[in-house]
């Protein structure tokens, strides 16, 4: 969410910004936010006004009263109630306009960063850079499942059962696997001076709309019926919310977190949630890291943080490439985002396996999350946050079994992973 101030004096700034996202029926929300803006003060002023006259008057009643003069003072009184029915109906005026304000700020998309690229959608990302020769074998690879179900690994079709399509059971090695990917990145990113966490895995509305946007929220979340519960999409929406209305001081941050936890997704509108694999899902797990920083910071841990995921898959010798976010594939918080994608040998292609993103301030602003200044301690600021996936399983199980396998059906362990399964250097077929 922007800064009101900020629409108010740059107002065709934030227009333009609208335009660079392709959201152009959103733009006539930024003249009505700042007359709905203007309403709202004009209320609170003259109540303001209305509360001092009022406040001065009814002093006034009680030195007429001690003097006789009954009469001055029920004049007196009648201008004190005319008052006071006048505030009543400017308080519900300024209810109702900031109502009004806020709902559209709320959607006016964030400021993206002078770097970012311009594009419609996600084909118009931009590649940032290469790690890792990607190598095609020149055995077939078979399809992921294909490979998991050689190693009785995984069965669908007792998840459809119990559960419907987009969920799994994982089995033997191929959940030792799973589980022993999700311990490493844990270690991984401890031992680069992140705290772990593990957090709530439901949270309550207004951490949700504190934390993404509402297009966001209606796409991914699963509502608790009956409760003012959500259940995460993402361990960020728990530890973001972990700082709503608090205040930081300034030699605290940057608070560097990483946290584990199941995830939940409705993948409303999404391609291939009937298809065989696991690629799209409704339940999977991840390792996040999580920043809450001072803004002249952000862009500097931004860098460290997708750097990060990269050294991550490249330490189990996956070929992963960057890529930019354009303007129009950034969800209406980011400020920047890049994706990294891994190296598929059987489809000869990078796809998806994690996203970094900084929300400037926007995400901070919406849940109160304030900074001390520790030169002026009276002078208060919005944090900046970010956040980065280190590892998604099962994405990351097709990115590693395809990038591992052998001609003769097994999969090497990478050494950094052989602690994690009992130091196993490879798994063979059932």
């Amino acid at each position: 969410m922007l800064d009101i101030k900020f629409v108010r004096t740059n107002p065709d700034a934030v227009k333009e910004n609208i335009k660079k996202k392709f959201q152009d029926e959103k733009i006539p929300m930024v003249d009505e936010v700042i007359e709905f803006d203007a309403k709202y003060r004009a209320a609170k002023t003259r109540c303001d006004e209305l509360r001092a006259q009022r406040n001065k008057k009814s002093k006034e009643i009680g030195g007429l009263m001690a003097k006789g003069q009954k009469e001055e003072a029920e004049k007196i009184k009648a201008e004190v109630k005319a008052m006071a029915d006048e505030m009543t109906k400017l308080e519900e005026d300024e209810k109702t306009f900031a109502e009004e304000v806020k709902n559209r700020m709320m959607v006016i998309p964030n400021i993206i960063d002078p770097s970012v690229p311009i594009g419609k959608d996600d084909s118009e990302n931009v590649e940032i850079e290469k790690f890792g020769d990607p190598v095609v074998p020149d055995f077939e690879v078979p399809y992921h499942v294909d490979i998991m179900e050689s190693f009785d690994g995984i069965d669908l079709d007792a998840a459809r059962r119990t559960s419907g399509n987009g969920f799994y059971y994982l089995k033997g090695d191929i959940a030792r696997l799973h589980s022993s990917i999700l311990s490493y990145a844990r270690d991984f990113m401890i031992d680069r001076g992140f705290t772990y966490y593990i957090p709530p895995f439901m949270i309550h509305g207004d951490v949700v709309k504190g934390v993404m946007s509402f297009k966001e929220m209606e796409n991914m979340m699963y509502k608790i019926e009956g409760e003012d519960l959500y259940l995460i999409g993402t361990s960020e929406h728990s530890m973001i919310g972990k700082f709503i209305d608090t205040i930081n001081d300034e030699e605290t941050l940057p608070q560097t977190l990483t946290s584990y936890s199941p995830c939940f997704r409705k993948e409303v509108g999404a391609h291939g949630i009937e298809e065989r694999g696991v690629y799209r899902i409704h339940q999977f797990e991840k390792q996040e890291m999580v920043v809450v920083c001072k803004p002249e910071e952000s862009k500097m841990w931004y860098d460290k943080l997708w750097q990060n995921t990269v050294d991550f898959f490249r330490s189990m010798d996956i070929p992963v490439r960057t890529l930019e976010c354009c303007s129009g594939d950034l969800a209406d918080l980011k400020v920047k985002s890049c994706d990294v994608e891994a190296w598929s040998p059987r489809q000869k292609k990078y796809f998806e396996v994690g996203s970094c993103s900084n929300l400037g301030d926007a995400q901070a602003r919406r849940l109160g999350i304030r900074v001390r200044s520790k030169e002026n301690p009276k002078e208060l600021y919005f944090a900046h946050t970010l956040n980065n996936t280190v590892v998604a399983p099962p994405r990351m199980l097709i990115a590693f079994l395809e990038n591992n396998l052998r001609e003769d059906g097994s999969v090497a362990i990478p050494k950094p992973l052989q602690p994690y399964m009992g130091g196993m250097t490879e798994i063979r077929r059932k």
